[in-house]
């Protein structure tokens, strides 16, 4: 890659967008309406983010809208207008802070996702971001000595259209799009670029004298994996996002004498499919296989439909917990170790851990030639 090539550029989430728009319009009911606004992102850091317009509705009701700007990632909400209507709730009691969706924001049908069935399609990072705008607001220019009482409701006129070309149809999530965001910020999807990434990683490891590196799939991952191998350098731990194969692929040309790798149950099940490339334009998640593996392990028919028909892996996972067997995801670990070994050839040895939602590990595992140890 040429190191004179052109640096994209960041944009933010549609989370982002609707926090700042909630704030525009709290601030443009107690005073004059704000042109840009200042919002706190979930890793710590602030953005200021231009407000497109502010429509008072009623004296306690205000309208603001900000144009979603994904900078140079191809995103389907790029340019769409994300607004929000805030309305000041009667009473002067504790903290109330109610954030709906409205026309455009889709909702959830069904499990599996980090969304309430019969819910807005917001997700909680947004959410807090949204609660973190509304309190910042309200200690700049709402009455002293009183708690926030208000309500948001989360507006994206052109959201029903703009998810036809998303998949929430397949995921159950109707009438719009979703609130995402996990950082506030949408860094641009170069698949060359994050390559030349993923290549400069590990030959600066490698450089460093690293003989092991523990790939993982994004901030999530790696902060798991950070915790788990303490002992290791930072420069051994390389976000691979969607890119299995290749990772695998030049970590073991690079001569690493050990390839771990991190990832939660979704992306799990793809890599033990020998999905190359994870990413879900790329590799839709194939529950039927990994129902057909449960199946050639023991588990009982009824299990084996429920996750079958699941919605997400996630939901699959949730089916099996019911069920209590949790003891069959090592299925799908030593399929994924199958295929590192496959991907990375005969000599590195190669371990993985499957983490469940919540950071917790449901498998452990280590190849060193054919056999597990």
């Amino acid at each position: 890659m040429s190191m004179t090539a052109k640096k994209l550029r960041t944009g933010f989430t549609t989370g982002t967008a609707s926090a700042a728009a909630a704030k525009a319009a709290l601030l443009g009911i107690f005073g004059p309406a704000p042109t840009r606004v200042r919002v706190s992102l979930p890793q710590g850091e602030a953005l200021e983010v231009e407000v497109d317009r502010v429509e008072r509705l009623t004296p306690q009701r205000v309208r603001a809208t900000v144009i979603k700007d994904a900078g140079d990632d191809p995103d389907v909400t790029h340019r769409a207008e994300i607004q929000a209507e805030v309305e000041l709730l009667n009473g002067q009691g504790q903290e109330e802070i109610e954030i709906a969706g409205g026309k455009g924001v889709g909702m959830a049908t069904r499990p599996g996702l980090d969304l309430a069935v019969g819910g807005p399609a917001i997700n909680s990072g947004p959410r807090m971001m949204i609660r973190s705008a509304v309190i910042e607001a309200w200690q700049e220019k709402g009455p002293k000595g009183r708690a926030p009482r208000v309500r948001v409701t989360i507006v994206v006129p052109e959201g029903e259209r703009l998810a036809q070309r998303t998949l929430n149809p397949r995921l159950g999530i109707v009438g719009g799009i979703s609130i995402l965001g996990t950082t506030g910020l949408v860094k641009p999807f170069s698949h060359e670029a994050y390559l030349a990434t993923i290549d400069s990683g590990l030959k600066v490891a490698a450089a460093s004298g690293a003989r092991e590196v523990v790939l993982t799939t994004g901030r999530r991952s790696e902060k798991q994996a950070m915790a788990k191998r303490p002992d290791l350098p930072e420069v051994a731990f390389i976000q691979m996002a969607d890119f299995f194969l290749h990772a695998m692929e030049e970590a073991s040309q690079l001569g690493f004498k050990e390839i771990g790798l991190v990832s939660f149950f979704g992306k799990a099940v793809k890599q033990a499919q020998a999905q190359p490339c994870t990413h879900a334009h790329k590799a839709p998640m194939d529950l039927k296989s990994l129902a057909d593996w449960l199946e050639q392990a023991g588990a009982r028919r009824k299990l084996v439909q429920a996750v079958a028909a699941a919605n997400t892996a996630r939901h699959a996972l949730d089916e099996i917990r019911a069920a209590g067997r949790l003891d069959l995801v090592p299925e799908v670990g030593r399929r994924m170790l199958a295929v590192m070994r496959d991907f990375a050839g005969p000599e590195p040895v190669v371990w993985a851990v499957i983490m469940d939602n919540d950071g917790s590990p449901l498998f452990e595992g280590r190849l060193q030639g054919e056999e597990p140890v």
